[in-house]
């Protein structure tokens, strides 16, 4: 069985009670905040440079960093609009702080630091101590004589007072203070984070930094400002009398598609990783990060929900594993596992092209099977070695040409390839037309970064392509020696034969317009790299077994990812059976059944009126609906009379109703609500 552990990303394979064989999702996927610091590092790398360079200024002499002194260092962080992967990243950079650098750091938001409540957040977060900025708890604060008081001025000088102990506590008595250094431990910098600057209230910000600009002597503060757009924002929100007391030194980050780039290059082009996304799931994963977040750590966990959904629906998952496992894995498939295997598509072509008695020993001798799949599977692992090499050679002999014929991204041709037979591409004809145009040192720049890609390749077929386009890039080095004019040839001819022979030779080149050396090896090279595609190639739903690593389900993917949550709400409105799984709420003709929820049957009558609904009309109709859930003789004088309880749940529904969004108040009729949506789910 196989068993999901969603956050462990654990996924156990149990043929017997004497092997176990486990896959963990850290070996299909690295971590996702590892990847991220890797993305990051060198910019992480040039934010605690800048720390410590200015942390070092303050301890110098020299007029022109006394000037510099007198401001607060400030680092413009441009991360990009790609917000969700921005918490992973000040996380990392504040770990690196406090690790290398200083143990005094704060990171805030701009959501919880509304009004007066950024310097109370960065007492929290600096001194560790509870700081509230409710009124009651203030009060009692001051009656209490508690050291941190409302008073901003008092709180700064409060944050002053305890960093002076924290560095006395940390010099070392009777050890000489060394000269300033690049790194001077007894006097850390106070780093404060603001993760979403455009977020914050200029005015909060603005009082803030005028603040501590008082207190630069005292402490040595130092402020990094996450930017999710432009750097000007900080000259929008900023006047000139604010910005000149900080020292603005600028850092962009890499942009969010050559992080999804980079992404791409280590998860999905790669054969390390066994687990692979057909074309219309990829596509999927790609248009939610392209129009909707720009999210790289979103897009890692897209790929995490294929891998679990993929090895929850598809029980020969198992054998999507590295090739040692998964040789390991078919020898101890059951009879039952193996059937699966003779009903999967690309199995059922394979071996109707196999001879008959072939065909009767695959449907009914089960070792006979596994051996077959044993080398099924190897074929499968050696397509994904040589596949991914030639993918790389014909994206960066492609993406040169002008108008990038097969895409300028390397994934875009991942995808043409994914779908279909890529040398039948029309636009796979026009590159090599124009490959043929190029000149030499354009095709020999091309072949080799070819040979560079091929080289590291441990696989017999690349290495034999690697032979022959380093043999080829010899012959075009060649071509810069000067060559024997065949007419001086003829010179040392003296036998007959060779004489008319020659002759002959050159009659007919002078026909046809005999091609140049260059031109004969580029049209060498030309077919020579246009039968590598034909040969590796090929889409995935050719090889046989291609399911047992393919996720190929796009609409759970869609569904799971990219929610539309109105159409839930209205389908939990009209089924509440579907949630609740209460057998009194079945319905068949798709009817509210009169014990649901008060809101679904508040939101199942709504559905029968028009724009505007009448209050007093929609009460009644429900103090009827929930009267015969009650069991009340229909003919009895208080059915369907309006009481407190039933008023009370009414006007609860409909305060519900009105906060998802169906319905709004009117200034038209006081007494009637205005319906908001038309149309079922």
């Amino acid at each position: 069985n196989i068993l999901l552990l969603m956050f462990q990303g654990c996924f156990v394979f149990k043929p017997s009670a004497k092997k176990k064989k486990t896959l963990s999702l850290d070996n299909v996927f690295p971590d996702c905040k590892v990847l991220q610091d890797d993305l990051n590092r060198k910019i992480l790398d040039s934010l605690l440079d800048f720390t410590r360079k200015c942390s070092s200024t303050r301890q110098l002499s020299d007029w022109a960093s006394q000037m510099r002194a007198s401001e607060i260092p400030t680092a413009a962080l441009v991360l990009g609009v790609n917000v969700p992967d921005h918490d992973m990243t000040f996380q990392s950079l504040s770990e690196l702080l406090q690790q290398s650098v200083t143990p005094h750091v704060a990171s805030v938001q701009a959501k919880e630091c509304g009004g007066k409540g950024l310097e109370y957040r960065v007492l929290e977060r600096l001194m560790g101590t509870d700081v509230t900025v409710d009124d009651e708890e203030e009060e009692e604060a001051e009656q209490t004589s508690t050291p941190l008081h409302k008073s901003v001025h008092c709180s700064l000088s409060t944050l002053c007072d305890w960093y002076k102990t924290k560095t006395k506590k940390s010099n070392t008595p009777g050890k000489k203070r060394s000269s300033p250094s690049r790194d001077d431990p007894q006097q850390p910098p106070v780093v404060i984070i603001f993760k979403d600057l455009e977020a914050f209230n200029p005015k909060v910000l603005q009082d803030f930094i005028l603040i501590c600009s008082r207190y630069i002597e005292r402490l040595p503060l130092m402020f990094i400002f996450g930017i999710a757009t432009s750097p000007s924002t900080i000259q929008h929100m900023l006047p000139h009398s604010v910005s000149s007391l900080l020292c603005i030194e600028l850092f962009q980050s890499l942009s969010c598609t050559q992080h999804l780039a980079t992404v791409i290059d280590q998860l999905i082009l790669t054969h390390h990783f066994p687990f692979k996304l057909n074309a219309k799931v990829l596509q999927v994963l790609m248009s939610i990060f392209l129009y909707h977040d720009f999210s790289v750590r979103n897009f890692i966990k897209g790929l995490q929900l294929a891998l679990l959904e993929h090895f929850h629906s598809q029980p020969l998952s198992v054998l999507c594993c590295k090739k040692k496992d998964a040789l390991l894995n078919v020898m101890q498939l059951s009879h039952s596992d193996l059937e699966r295997i003779r009903n999967l598509p690309s199995f059922k072509r394979y071996v109707e092209k196999q001879e008959p008695q072939e065909q009767v020993n695959l449907s009914k001798d089960d070792t006979h099977l596994k051996e077959v799949c044993q080398k099924l599977i190897k074929g499968l692992h050696k397509y994904h070695k040589n596949y991914y090499p030639v993918l790389r050679c014909l994206h960066t002999l492609t993406s040169s040409l002008p108008r990038y014929p097969l895409g300028k991204q390397v994934r875009e041709l991942h995808l043409i390839c994914l779908e279909k037979n890529v040398w039948e591409n029309e636009d796979y004809q026009t590159a090599m037309k124009l490959l043929r145009m190029l000149a030499k040192d354009e095709l020999v720049a091309l072949l080799q970064r070819c040979v560079e890609i091929l080289q590291p390749v441990k696989s017999k077929k690349m290495k034999n392509a690697f032979l022959q386009l380093t043999d080829l890039l010899t012959k075009f080095k060649q071509l810069d020696k000067p060559i024997i004019s065949p007419v001086r040839n003829l010179q040392k001819k003296t036998d007959l034969f060779q004489l008319q022979k020659t002759l002959l030779e050159m009659n007919e080149s002078r026909r046809a317009k005999k091609l140049s050396p260059f031109e004969v090896l580029r049209n060498e090279a030309n077919g020579s790299l246009s039968l590598e595609p034909r040969s590796h190639l090929s889409p995935p739903e050719s090889h046989t077994l291609n399911e047992v690593c393919y996720y190929t389900s796009s609409a759970t993917v869609r569904r799971h990812l990219n929610a539309t949550p109105r159409t839930s709400i209205q389908a939990a409105l009209n089924s509440p059976y579907y949630y609740l799984q209460n057998d009194r709420l079945k319905t068949v003709d798709g009817s509210v059944s009169n014990s649901a929820p008060d809101i679904c049957i508040a939101y199942k009558l709504h559905l029968e009126c028009g724009r505007l609904i009448n209050l007093y009309d929609w009460l009644e109709a429900y103090a009827t609906v929930v009267s015969a859930a009650e069991g009340n003789n229909p003919d009895s004088d208080n059915y369907g009379k309006v009481e407190e309880v039933k008023h009370a749940r009414f006007i609860r529904a409909v305060s519900e109703l009105e906060f998802l969004g169906f319905i709004k108040s009117t200034k038209q009729k006081t007494d009637h609500v205005a319906r908001l949506t038309w149309g079922g789910c």
